[in-house]
């Protein structure tokens, strides 16, 4: 049996981010309910993609119109027997559409009601429209990326979508079923991409001294900032990059005396690092190391350093990493049959449990594709189920 087994998930998700939550409790046994619109029923030309999808995974999915009068009485109805609801609108959307928690908790007091937003559901930001690299921007940890001297980097769009409100979304979800136990009552989690980005930034060393020392970080600051050559990347002779993350100074030792430089291991982590950024001594011993490393292919160093004690990884394409023995060896991946695609590969649940794993058993919905089993399971009768869909309440 898994975990979550005889939970009951509502998910108006919309954007991978808002899915993801719902994806990782499907993972565990929820039986995770896509509220998709009916205009997309049978319309898309790349079904194939939809199949594949990973944040869709283990769900059903129902084409419900809650715009019409019955498309709105067959959602209450769901919602009447529901768990969770996980909604990924603009805030004020489901209050307009009669679906917010305040309505729904009168016929479901048990409910959980996840709102994932920009900014909140309050505030002086709340209906501002907003994606990740702009939370990135405005929490200030997008001016901490770089040297200063350039633009920053974009760090695709993991930080405040999926490492910030994915997962807060999907923890605070579990914290309130939890909750729910001890209580017997549901609750609103109002999640933000924003807040959820500052609360991953301050658990960072530059955040921390914020408050101890009085310190405002900067690009080109702190342990973690590249710009130390014990913690740093390193071209190497194939034009490849080899990262060096050797942050404690015995480690950082070790790998000084790997490369017959013993004389750097004085350039090793201090706590005056966490406030300013290298000096020209421990730029020139990271200049120095680039030129040892660029003497070889990624390869060599990477076998060279291999049963030492250091931290080292060679950078690697996604073809690389698709073939990574180590997560082969541990299950990182696996596939789903598909009635129509066949095998569709698929990255595994990296949640393991020992005694209720997660697991992949069904391939994302088609748009729709459960409506008729959904509506047969409320009690209505096929010649209902034709009207609703000929009245464009249901696809």
């Amino acid at each position: 049996m898994k975990v979550l087994e005889g939970i009951k998930v509502l998910e108006l998700g919309r954007v991978p981010p808002a899915e993801l939550p719902g994806m990782m409790l499907a993972d565990m046994g929820a039986d995770v309910l896509k509220i998709d619109t009916p205009a997309a029923a049978g319309q898309s030309d790349a079904a194939r993609s939809e199949a594949f999808s990973h944040t869709n995974r283990n769900k059903r999915s129902m084409a419900l119109n809650l715009k019409a009068p019955e498309g709105h009485a067959i959602f209450l109805e769901l919602a009447e027997n529901a768990d969770i609801v996980i909604e990924g609108f603009r805030p004020g959307v489901m209050k307009r559409l009669g679906a917010d928690y305040e309505s729904l908790r009168q016929r479901n007091p048990r409910l959980i009601f996840c709102s994932l937003s920009g900014f909140g559901q309050t505030g002086l930001y709340r209906d501002r429209p907003a994606h990740d690299l702009n939370f990135l921007a405005l929490s200030g940890a997008l001016s901490l990326w770089g040297a200063g001297s350039q633009a920053p980097d974009i760090p695709l769009n993991l930080v405040a979508d999926y490492g910030g409100a994915s997962m807060h979304g999907a923890l605070a979800i579990l914290m309130a079923l939890f909750a729910r136990e001890r209580s017997g009552a549901g609750q609103y989690l109002d999640i933000s991409y924003f807040e959820s980005t500052v609360a991953l930034l301050a658990a960072t060393p530059n955040l921390r001294q914020v408050f101890s020392a009085r310190h405002m970080p900067a690009a080109g600051e702190g342990v973690f900032c590249g710009g130390y050559p014990y913690y740093a990347l390193y071209p190497t002779r194939d034009k490849q990059f080899l990262s060096v993350a050797c942050s404690e100074p015995h480690l950082w030792r070790n790998f000084c005396e790997a490369i017959d430089r013993p004389s750097l291991a004085a350039h090793s982590r201090k706590s005056e690092h966490y406030l300013r950024g290298p000096d020209a001594a421990e730029s020139a011993a990271r200049r120095e190391v680039g030129n040892v490393i660029l003497g070889r292919d990624c390869g060599y160093w990477e076998g060279y350093f291999a049963k030492l004690d250091v931290c080292i990884a060679p950078v690697k394409s996604i073809a690389q990493m698709l073939d990574d023995p180590h997560l082969r060896e541990r299950g990182m991946f696996t596939s789903i049959a598909h009635p129509l695609h066949g095998e569709i590969p698929q990255f595994a649940s990296a949640l393991r449990l020992s005694e209720t794993p997660a697991g992949v058993t069904r391939p994302a919905p088609a748009t729709g594709e459960h409506t008729r089993e959904v509506l047969a399971s409320l009690g209505k009768s096929g010649r209902n189920i034709s009207g609703l869909a000929a009245r464009g309440v249901v696809g």
